[in-house]
């Protein structure tokens, strides 16, 4: 294949979504060193990109854009680049791709409409949603254009911010969706057992108002010293609080694919969601397949995925009554002594009893 010299990479989805598409990124700008990539993201996403260093221009679009303002979207980027891609099956992914490029490769799954919009890709892959990783389906791209795959997802270039007093552990307590959120009591219990045992403690989050007011309610339920510093970070800037961090603490969200793509040792709180697919991806971990089993508790490098117990784990639905607000009682009976019990295998020793 002749090298391209302009790639459109298009991932109109969530953060963790565009974070997980950098290893194709990585993967055509080894084998293609001198060519240009570009992005096209929904608006508010484009910061996971910031300083990436196999990136030149993000395009962004609103996520619910009429229809004049798509159309000219598509008019702007029109056949701009010699090939479009997408790791997502999406109508939008897709027509994006057709309106960039003449040379097309995207996902579509298999017995469903996405068959009838094949046609508008040169490669069309079908989309494994049940036993491949998202960083294994965005790979499988670059090796269906005959590049060899590089499986490394790349973070935002570092930017300081004042950092909390060494040692610390980071806590990210507030997923996007309820179902997928530890209790609220459990993080301020970690949170106390954390600097009786000798570190400080970090929080993170969003600057959304509901956020902020769950984090801070967290540090007050605490009893002990934190530092909120949610709604104050950049990805940049929570890329170098999380590459000095002694651990990271998460749920299923983008900062806790963040935290395992910088290293940091990272515990991630999995009920629900399916781990095969979206469990986070360690910094050496060299696939293409991927880490985590659909069942069990492991480690893998730098990252100790801990599953809720329940014969319905993963149910990968909305909870347990099916809805985005509801709670996922594998997770509310998860116990601080297992998340602290993971810290420890990963390396983290109290400091002082």
């Amino acid at each position: 294949m002749k090298p391209p010299a302009r790639i459109l990479i298009v991932v109109p989805r969530r953060i963790g979504d565009v974070l997980l598409s950098t290893p194709l990124a990585r993967s055509l700008k080894r084998a293609w060193p001198q060519v240009v990539i570009d992005y096209l993201v929904f608006s508010g996403t484009e910061g996971i990109l910031q300083g990436n260093p196999d990136v030149d221009v993000i395009h962004t679009m609103p996520e619910r854009a009429p229809l004049a303002s798509r159309l000219g979207l598509m008019a702007r980027l029109w056949r701009r680049y010699d090939w479009a891609v997408s790791p997502i099956p999406s109508d939008r992914a897709r027509w994006a791709c057709w309106a960039a490029a003449r040379n097309r490769a995207g996902m579509v799954r298999e017995g469903t409409p996405d068959m009838r919009q094949a046609a508008l890709l040169q490669v069309a892959l079908p989309f494994d949603d049940l036993h491949a990783h998202t960083v294994s389906n965005a790979l499988r791209l670059a090796q269906a254009l005959g590049v060899e795959a590089c499986p490394q997802v790349v973070p935002p270039a570092p930017q300081a911010c004042p950092l909390p007093g060494s040692p610390f552990v980071v806590l990210h307590t507030y997923p996007k969706f309820r179902y997928k959120m530890w209790p609220r009591q459990m993080w301020s219990a970690l949170a106390a057992a954390l600097s009786s045992a000798g570190f400080e403690v970090a929080l993170t989050g969003s600057p959304d108002p509901a956020e902020r007011e769950y984090v801070a309610g967290i540090a007050a339920d605490a009893a002990c010293p934190v530092h909120d510093f949610s709604g104050q970070l950049s990805f940049a800037q929570t890329v170098h609080l999380l590459r000095h961090a002694r651990a990271f603490v998460g749920p299923d969200t983008a900062l806790t694919h963040l935290a395992a793509a910088c290293g940091t040792p990272t515990v991630a709180l999995f009920g629900p969601s399916n781990p095969v697919k979206w469990g986070p991806w360690p910094q050496a971990h060299t696939g293409p397949q991927s880490p985590w089993a659909m069942q069990g508790s492991a480690r893998v490098g730098n990252v100790f995925l801990v599953q809720g117990e329940a014969d319905c784990v993963p149910c990968r639905l909305e909870g347990c009554e099916r809805h985005l607000d509801s709670e996922s009682r594998c997770l509310t009976s998860l116990p601080v002594a297992r998340v602290w019990a993971a810290l420890a295998a990963l390396g983290l020793t109290p400091r002082r009893e």
